[in-house]
Order: structure tokens, then sequence, then C-alpha cells
């Protein structure tokens, strides 16, 4: 199981606060077979430097690294990145990837997109050689009309959506029925703590497995793994 979305790196942000509490994160997340978790801090280019984010976040990953027990989840660098008027035109985007990847991980603005948004994404994911994953659409969703996602889907952009969606009772069935539909792709804990914003992705992938069955989950977890591992 891949754990896409998650804040596990001690000290980077407002998820784990340190070396301890990413080690009882790991191992809650070991605990529910989650095997890689890919740590996606935050990142806001109008606050931070590219440089000095990428020189914070190899630190609190050698630290964390260190402690690791050999069975805890494997653990792949990447980031959260906030959108930003011209984010089309960032240098070293790709240094944001997915470790081995050109997968993306972006965070939208939590209002209505502007035509001039979406453009932005969309020539993001064609002409800067990444592959744009939308973090967590589930809270875009009553700001956006459905135009909007079909233009995205029709462009490849792909969809992650965090655990607590399908844990939640108003929002469990719309849930599934984009993941039935193939209008979602990954899943994410989006975990912070341990206790408020704890990983839950176990509870909602044993979820998705009573109501679609083992085959259905496997084929996530192969398209999800090929994108991680297959560059042969």
């Amino acid at each position: 199981m891949i754990d896409w979305h998650s804040h596990i790196l001690p000290e980077m942000d407002d998820g784990s606060q340190s070396t301890e509490e990413s080690l009882a994160l790991l191992r809650m997340q070991s605990e529910q077979g989650v095997e890689v978790v890919i740590a996606t801090p935050h990142y806001y280019a109008e606050e931070e430097p590219l440089d000095d984010f990428l020189t914070r976040r190899t630190h609190s990953f050698r630290i964390l690294q260190e402690n690791l027990p050999p069975e805890y989840p494997k653990i792949l660098l990447g980031a959260e990145v906030r959108y930003y008027p011209g984010i089309s035109m960032m240098e070293n985007i790709k240094k944001l990837c997915v470790e081995g990847t050109s997968l993306l991980l972006l965070e939208m603005p939590f209002s209505e997109w502007t035509e001039y948004t979406v453009r932005e994404v969309l020539k993001l994911s064609h002409s800067c050689g990444v592959t744009v994953i939308l973090a967590h659409i589930e809270r875009y969703f009553s700001f956006q009309n459905k135009e909007v996602w079909k233009r995205f889907r029709d462009s490849g952009i792909l969809m992650q959506v965090n655990a607590s969606f399908f844990l939640q009772f108003s929002t469990k069935r719309k849930a599934l029925g984009l993941l039935k539909n193939a209008k979602v792709h990954f899943l994410g804990s989006d975990c912070h703590n341990t206790d408020s914003r704890s990983p839950r992705i176990g509870e909602a992938l044993n979820l998705i497995c009573k109501k679609f069955g083992d085959c259905f989950v496997e084929q996530m977890q192969d398209f999800g793994y090929s994108l991680l591992f297959d560059h042969a």
C-alpha cells in the first residue's frame, strides 16, 4: 500500500514536530499495511527559496532515516506544492517531484478557479515535463464546475483524495463513486500528527476492498507502484 500524501518529516511544516512523532506515525502506517510513504511537506514558493526548502527537507529526512527501523515503510521524498500565479514558469520545479519520478503533488486554491488558473495548471502539465497530481481534490468540489474536472482529466492530470473522504458518512458514497468511475487515482493519509490528524489509510482501503473486492484494490495499487518504480 502507498500513502501518497503525508506530513511525516519532522519539523518541516505543520505536520510532525519531532523525530519521535514521525516514528510513531510511521509505526501506525506500518501496522495498517503501508509499504511506501511519500513525504510531502508543504512548499510555498512565495515564502521560501527552493534551495532552502530542499536543504531543510534533506536534513529532516536524514535525521529520520538514521532512526528508522528497517521494517518501517520506505520513504520517498516529494512536496505538496501550493499553486501560485506563474507556477508554470517556475525554474527547477522538477526538484519538487516525487523522487525518481515526474509526479508533482499540487495544492490548489480553496476558491473558484479562474480560467487563468486552469490554464496555468494545464500548461504546467503539458509544457514542464511533470505529471500533475491534484492534492485532496475533495476539498475543492464545492468551488468548481464539472467542466473544469473534465478538462483536467482529459489532459492526463491525476487526482488524489484523503482517506477521511471515504470514512465520513456524508462523503463516503461520493468517494466510492468517484473511485469506481476512475475519477480519482490515489489515496493519501494527509497525516500530520498521531491524534487529530492521524493516518487512517488502512481503514479506507479496507472499506474499498469490501465494496469493490481484492482485484480492484490490487489494480489500483499496481498502477501506483508502476508510476513510482517502473522506469525501465
